[in-house]
């Protein structure tokens, strides 16, 4: 088992991220699906659980071209599925994912909390002492290129040269995070994501364990310079316009994977 929390501040209010981030999922399972793979939208509904409320998802993310290369080779056919529960009570959210295949021997669990300060805040989570010792602590600097990878990098998504034209906020410099706390009418935030990677495969558990908190990383590092970049598309919206857009999303989602699944149906007659 290998736990990290990652930190990600962002010059975003707490409120104000629930709306960007619902905003760029939707976005991000669109551009993630085509050739009969990516993402399957199985349910969105309100659920409500003792004192905890909020949104619940089931989603199945097909991954067949989206693991490395020496996992393909041995995996079984059919195994390449990830099944993805949220149960997003924001300002809390949790996600957990597993394989139908591997059971409770592949398990990743994303706890987050988002909070009104710099990422400050040491075991927001509330970890016993033994578990939060071995907890690497990661700060995740969006406006930093040296973060992403030369073939991850888009200009229009780079928070060092974005401005929004409807807030004000950006470009991000070196010294970004200093001027946001001296700088009264812009607000901030950070998101606290635990990650807990637990990986059963003899041979393979730490490779495979390091393997996967690292694309965690990438995952968060290039989700929210999109989120940040995407603020004049998405700050005006409401929560109703979100829940819509999710909705209109899902049907998209099962018309291209379908007409990719047809496609190549008929390629294969």
């Amino acid at each position: 088992m290998l736990i990290k929390e990652f930190r990600i501040v962002l010059p975003i209010s707490v409120d104000e991220y629930q709306v960007g981030q619902l905003y760029a999922v939707a976005e991000a399972s669109k551009s993630e699906t085509g050739g009969g793979e990516g993402v399957e939208v199985l349910v969105n509904e309100p659920y409500e659980k003792e004192d905890e409320k909020g949104q619940y998802t089931h989603k199945i993310y097909h991954l067949q071209s989206k693991v490395p290369a020496f996992v393909r080779l041995i995996a079984p056919k059919g195994s390449l599925e990830v099944h993805e529960k949220a149960w997003n009570a924001y300002p809390y959210c949790k996600t957990v994912l597993t394989s139908p295949y591997m059971k409770d021997k592949f398990v990743i669990k994303i706890e987050t909390w988002h909070k009104p300060d710099m990422g400050d805040q040491d075991n927001v989570h509330g970890l016993d002492k033994k578990d939060w010792d071995k907890t690497a602590v990661v700060d995740i600097d969006i406006a930093d290129r040296r973060c992403i990878s030369a073939k991850d990098y888009k200009e229009d998504q780079d928070p060092a040269i974005f401005k929004s034209v409807k807030t004000g906020r950006g470009p991000l410099g070196p010294d970004w995070k200093k001027e946001l706390v001296n700088n009264p009418n812009c607000p901030h935030m950070c998101a606290y994501k635990l990650v807990t990677v637990d990986f059963q495969w003899f041979g393979l558990q730490n490779k495979l364990e390091n393997f996967i908190q690292k694309m965690e990383r990438r995952i968060f590092t290039l989700f929210h310079r999109q989120v940040f970049c995407w603020i004049d598309k998405w700050f005006h919206l409401s929560m109703e316009d979100i829940r819509r857009m999710e909705d209109e999303t899902k049907k998209q989602l099962d018309e291209m994977r379908l007409h990719d699944e047809l496609k190549g149906m008929n390629a294969d007659e």
